[in-house]
């Protein structure tokens, strides 16, 4: 009979091992948990050791490197050297300069923050607006053309961006007014240029203005001795170093963030030999004579006839350095030197300091002068319809005689004239320091035709500027001791200590004997007596003896041929003759037919006047002689 488990399975009973796996897994579950705990520990024992590290051990090195990336060396601009006239007047100099800013976007920031910690402090807008209030109050509602009124730098500040200039060349104290109230303004260094006596003398002066383009942004000379002698005008730059933006350029805005590591050295002053009083008589006289003679333009040199000083060097056109971005290329051109002309007549005593030089003629001696001449194919006329004509050697200059002219020429020959040329010192620069200055031309002696010897003796086939014919007249003023012309008479540093520059080395062209003979010839230029006339009457000045030379030269045409109207003008006189102090050389460009137009002589007359009185020239011991011209 079957049991009780009869028709079922019996139960199985529990194993052992069932239990086995569940203790595995609690195991295994502590296990990860230690590790984990002890990984954490390591990590933040670790980060606690670097913390240390950072914190203690490295803070300083650490430290220095983070402000390593945010300063930012800069050069510091020197300060502009000036410059002066030789007595000290000046003519350019600088005056320091700020420029404002602000950094909008910073200022919003940590405005920001310190409203934070302080509500008190009020919005940004209200912090905006006090100090667009200052800026008007303080600047007013214009400085240098741009606009500072409330309304203005308010919209300004509250722009979204890195940086923004709010006014510039701002003076030093205005901007420490407003520094003081607002450190969150920056300032930036700036220097403005002044021209104190305006157009006058800019020809040679020139301009210089402030270059933010360059590095450093500082004053640079763009035209005339501003640029020439940047470099000496300039100085030296100093070192800083300061707080920028991501190592940017742009200074963070805030006391203690500016550096000063090694200080600008001043550039040097520029001492000139022009006089500013001459200068201005001397420009104001030429721009008149222009512009009733009619001529293009017209130019004035004024020289010491011992030192080749250069006292005054007019020119009809000039400009503003203050804006000479306006400026004409003929306004910004000192035509003295940078124009070339043929000199015409007073080109004629290079023969008459040769022929007397070599013994060839004395001043009274008569020679009978044919009305015209042949040279190889050209036939030369005089200015004037004559046949055989008596003249003294003296007066074929004073009548400005070409046949004349010619006839000593030829017998001085031509490479004894060309070597004169070369000793009067054309055809090449003079050294003058002067910006822009030709050279002029002298055709090379072994490129001569036979027609050049008919040309260059009466002032045509050869050019030179208006400095160069000046420097021929100092010559026989001196003695027949060419000094080259200068402009820079010294240079004075930042502590006042002047350095006189070399004088140029003199040339003997002829000896003191002939010069003194050819001055008392060309005295009779200016002679006014009955049918003994020079060309030059109207340059006399009562009072002193005058000795100088007209000149008129055929300009060419549009059909490259010599124009019967159009003609350069030339005067070069000595003052006074028997103890010369002065030389002034005249050049007018194509005077149109007023009666201004025959001669400079009356130019030189009204200069001369004024020379004479300037300087306190002694009045000539006696009148010159009457001299015969035509027997």
């Amino acid at each position: 009979m079957p049991g009780p488990s009869s028709g079922r399975q019996a139960r199985r009973p529990l194993s052992v091992r069932a239990a086995r796996p569940a203790k595995r897994r609690g195991a295994n579950h502590r296990v990860r948990l230690t590790v984990g705990r002890l990984l954490l520990v390591g990590a933040l024992l670790l980060a606690g050791i670097r913390l240390v590290q950072v914190q203690g051990f490295e803070a300083a090195a650490l430290s220095l490197k983070a402000e390593q990336q945010r300063a930012t060396p800069q050069d510091i601009p020197a300060e502009r050297g000036a410059i002066t006239d030789r007595n000290g007047n000046q003519l350019a100099f600088s005056i320091e300069a700020r420029s404002l800013y602000a950094v909008p976007q910073l200022m919003r920031k940590n405005w920001a923050e310190d409203l934070a910690k302080n509500p008190k402090l009020g919005s940004f807008e209200d912090r905006v607006k006090a100090i667009a209030a200052v800026f008007q109050q303080v600047l007013g509602t214009e400085v240098d053309g741009r606009k500072t009124d409330e309304k203005t730098i308010a919209d300004l500040l509250l722009q979204d961006t890195t940086y923004i200039e709010l006014a510039d060349n701002v003076e030093p104290e205005k901007a420490a007014a407003i520094r003081k109230q607002f450190n969150e303004i920056g300032s930036e260094y700036r220097a403005v240029r002044v021209y104190p006596n305006g157009k006058l003398a800019s020809n040679i002066v020139g301009a210089a203005n402030w270059r933010k383009d360059m590095q450093p942004a500082a004053t640079h000379g763009q035209l005339g001795l501003e640029s020439s002698q940047d470099y000496l005008l300039a100085g030296s730059n100093g070192r800083r170093v300061v707080d920028t933006i991501q190592g940017g350029d742009i200074v963070i805005p805030g006391p203690d963030r500016d550096r000063e590591l090694e200080p600008a050295t001043p550039g040097k002053s520029l001492e000139l030999t022009l006089d500013i009083d001459t200068q201005y008589v001397v420009q104001n006289m030429v721009t008149d004579y222009t512009a009733k003679s009619g001529a293009k333009s017209g130019s004035v040199v004024v020289m010491d006839s011992k030192t080749g000083d250069i006292l005054a060097m007019a020119n009809d056109q000039t400009f503003d350095p203050r804006d000479f971005g306006k400026a004409t290329e003929d306004e910004k051109r000192n035509i003295a030197v940078t124009s070339v002309f043929e000199p015409g007549s007073v080109n004629k005593i290079v023969t008459a300091a040769g022929a007397i030089e070599d013994g060839l003629y004395k001043p009274d001696e008569v020679i009978t002068v044919p009305g015209s001449i042949q040279v190889a194919d050209r036939r030369i006329n005089d200015a004037w319809v004559h046949g055989d004509l008596d003249m003294t050697f003296t007066g074929v200059f004073a009548k400005s005689s070409n046949v004349g002219t010619l006839m000593a020429a030829q017998k001085i020959g031509p490479d004894k004239y060309a070597e004169l040329l070369r000793k009067f010192g054309l055809g090449k620069r003079t050294g003058s320091g002067l910006t822009g200055e030709e050279a002029g031309l002298v055709p090379p002696r072994n490129q001569w035709s036979g027609s050049t010897f008919g040309n260059l003796p009466i002032g045509q086939g050869l050019s030179m500027t208006l400095l160069q014919m000046t420097g021929m007249y100092q010559t026989i003023a001196n003695d027949g001791l060419r000094v080259p012309p200068r402009i820079i008479r010294a240079e004075v540093d930042d502590k006042g200590a002047r350095k006189e520059t070399d004088k140029p080395e003199s040339v003997r062209v002829v000896t003191p004997e002939t010069a003194k003979t050819v001055r008392e010839m060309f005295r009779a230029v200016v002679q006014d007596a009955p049918g003994q006339t020079g060309t030059g009457k109207s340059a006399a000045l009562s009072g002193y003896q005058i000795a100088g030379k007209t000149g008129t030269a055929q300009q060419i045409d549009e059909t490259g041929r010599y124009s019967n109207s159009l003609y350069w003008i030339t005067f070069a006189g000595i003052l006074p003759a028997d103890n010369p102090r002065y030389v002034v050389g005249i050049m007018l460009d194509g005077p149109n037919g007023t009666p201004f137009s025959g001669s400079a002589a009356p130019l030189f007359h009204d200069i001369a006047s004024y020379l004479s009185q300037r300087f306190q020239v002694p009045l000539s011991a006696e009148q010159s002689p009457v001299v015969t011209l035509t027997p």
